[in-house]
């Protein structure tokens, strides 16, 4: 279901497993008390979200106080998020920005509109994953549902093991939350702290050997 990545007096960053749900499913109670419970607290709260194919990175707070401060960090957009996607087909462009809003559509999917009223925000780069495949690194500076998912749809590259958005059977969808990082203070009295954290994927047999360039993905995006 999970395992630690880090853990502090006020978070714990955790590597989800694809699969697991952290939203309105039938699992959703699951996972919170389950890391709770290992890690000695009596309670975890949710301060952002990753998709039950998504695997990866989910910070933690182990206090409401630092649940508030983090909460803020995300709507404020302080804090970095990088993921690593990959597709079976060949996007209409290797690198850019992905901007437009985001309406529902059929079954509980999302499309990517043309207009920019309060727009989604999706930088990429990408490169060869082997065998036709295309790995990309995204950073989405906005935060909604189903983002990067839709944007690499929108240039024509559905996530391999995506069936919401036509991306090629596989044996899990192929999204990971690989990069995270902030700057914050927890009390007045406290200095600011940096936190950086990198987690290539474990699960998955199609992902690609990552270049070594992308080791520290902060400074390519």
């Amino acid at each position: 279901m999970f395992s630690i990545v880090d853990q502090n007096q006020h978070f714990v960053v955790i590597n989800k497993y694809h699969g697991v749900s952290v939203q309105k499913e039938a699992d959703h109670a699951a996972l919170l008390p389950a890391v709770a419970a290992h890690i000695g607290v009596e309670k975890v709260y949710l301060v952002h979200r990753l998709d039950k194919m998504t695997s990866g990175l989910l910070l933690l707070a182990t206090s409401s106080h630092a649940a508030s401060v983090l909460s803020g960090l995300f709507a404020s957009r302080e804090i970095e998020k990088f993921y690593l996607a990959l597709s079976a087909k060949k996007p209409r462009k290797k690198q850019g920005l992905i901007v437009g809003d985001m309406t529902k559509g059929r079954r509980g999917s999302w499309k990517l509109l043309t207009s920019k009223d309060n727009p989604t925000r999706t930088r990429f780069t990408s490169i060869a994953g082997g065998e036709g495949r295309r790995l990309f690194l995204c950073r989405p500076y906005t935060g909604k549902t189903h983002q990067i998912r839709v944007a690499m749809k929108s240039i024509g590259s559905p996530l391999i093991g995506d069936d919401y958005y036509g991306g090629e059977p596989a044996d899990r969808g192929y999204l990971h939350a690989y990069g995270l990082q902030f700057t914050c203070r927890f009390a007045d009295d406290q200095p600011a702290k940096h936190y950086s954290y990198v987690l290539p994927p474990s699960q998955g047999e199609l992902w690609p050997s990552l270049p070594v360039e992308w080791d520290v993905p902060f400074s390519l995006l």
